[in-house]
């Protein structure tokens, strides 16, 4: 990905002078393919979430067999009002110091109060209930984590060949905060999905080889620092790691306790066939399959769909990553590129890792399905990044009409 270096330099130099912040709407054309694109994801999640929650709700909430759908749907009108209205946003709007950190660091201050006083799961405090609504505060430090790593990348972009400190310092110190904090949540999926964002925006920014295998190399030594550590002091609350490896690598060594959600999801998968047994035929859903309707819904979409449907929400999912680069490869600046990749990084990643599980591919995370997993926070949250998206495309037209207006001109 590559970005005009001098126009870049310039805004960048702008960017770091400018004392107000950058509030303009941006009128110009839409892009139909990746908004076309959105639309197919949200509104087959919806009726995918119907089909695999409704079972779960009627059991959960008094024969009310629309709940989660109903909760859906708000939250989805939700998140296109403001996905609309971040679309014309100007992005550069986050190019800004006291944007940024201040994004980043409230965020991260209520994932810290969620830690210690949230709601409780399972052992894991990733829930907190403000004014009534109930949400996730790590689906919202993605969005900061994402804003923050492109803003010290595109601001810190000239000094890389020189100083060391710029390409590791504020990189190490914003991944240990984030990765404190979601440990202390007991959120290791998190972990791992922030750690390939943040790996994937320093790649793809240019820095410098060297510092980059060198950022790297220290990450893997900290992280077999840590495992060891782990063994040594027997996991703490973290046990439940070695249970969830020990499932992964034998399915079927005790279905009726630990392995037992791995090993009905990779029988609804089995059952569908190349076909599947039909739209809302799931047999797997009625209260055999825990979390159909939320980290395993993809399985239910192969028992009702078959092989098939399976293959198409990944071919969907591939398309919108192809498009998603695709925008940030022809990004006006920096800045609209790393923020691009990183929203891309993050819906590729999470997707790819709950297919994954659901097809024991890979031990259980706990990250959901984008645009089809229950979660209304995780749903408005991801429509918002989306009108980042679409706000920088829609720059990238306007740049692009623009010369070939002059280019017309000049002929």
């Amino acid at each position: 990905m590559t970005v005009n270096s001098s126009s870049t330099a310039r805004t960048e130099q702008a960017a770091r002078k400018r004392k107000t912040f950058n509030f303009r709407f941006i009128r110009a054309e839409i892009d139909v393919v990746f908004f076309v694109i959105i639309v197919v994801l949200l509104v087959f999640g919806l009726i995918m979430l119907f089909s695999a929650s409704y079972a779960t709700s009627q059991n959960e909430y008094d024969g009310d067999g629309f709940y989660y759908l109903r909760r859906q749907l708000i939250c989805a009108v939700i998140g296109l009002v403001a996905m609309i209205f971040v679309s014309y946003l100007d992005y550069n709007f986050f190019f800004n110091t006291k944007v940024a950190y201040t994004i980043f660091i409230l965020t991260f201050l209520l994932c810290l109060y969620t830690a210690f006083f949230g709601q409780e799961t399972a052992g894991a405090k990733r829930w907190v209930t403000i004014a009534g609504v109930q949400f996730q505060p790590s689906e919202i430090l993605k969005i900061a984590f994402i804003i923050i790593f492109a803003y010290i990348l595109s601001v810190n972009f000239q000094k890389f060949k020189t100083s060391w400190k710029h390409c590791m310092v504020p990189f190490a110190l914003i991944f240990l905060l984030a990765f404190g904090v979601l440990a202390l949540q007991r959120h290791l999926s998190a972990i791992l999905l922030f750690g390939i964002i943040g790996i994937s925006m320093m790649f793809a920014s240019g820095m410098p080889k060297k510092y980059f295998w060198a950022f790297i190399g220290i990450c893997l030594i900290a992280g077999l620092i840590l495992l060891a550590c782990y063994f040594v002091f027997g996991g703490g609350d973290f046990s439940y790691i070695e249970s969830r490896i020990e499932s992964w690598r034998d399915p079927m060594s005790d279905i009726s306790d630990t392995t037992h959600q791995t090993y009905e999801a990779m029988l609804a998968i089995g059952s569908g066939g190349w076909f599947g047994l039909g739209f809302n035929e799931s047999r797997q859903k009625y209260l055999y399959l825990p979390e159909s309707q939320n980290d395993f819904i993809f399985a239910i979409i192969c028992e009702e769909l078959g092989l098939v449907g399976g293959c198409v929400v990944i071919l969907i999912f591939l398309v919108f990553i192809i498009k998603g680069f695709h925008i940030a490869a022809n990004s006006r600046d920096r800045f609209g590129m790393l923020l691009a990749t990183g929203i891309t990084m993050q819906i590729g990643s999470q997707a790819l890792l709950n297919i994954m599980v659901a097809c024991n591919a890979f031990p259980n995370t706990g990250i959901s399905l984008p645009f089809f997993s229950a979660g209304g926070t995780a749903l408005i949250f991801q429509l918002v990044e989306m009108g980042i998206m679409l706000n920088i495309s829609r720059q990238n037209i306007r740049r692009a009409s623009e010369k070939r207006t002059l280019r017309a001109e000049e002929a």
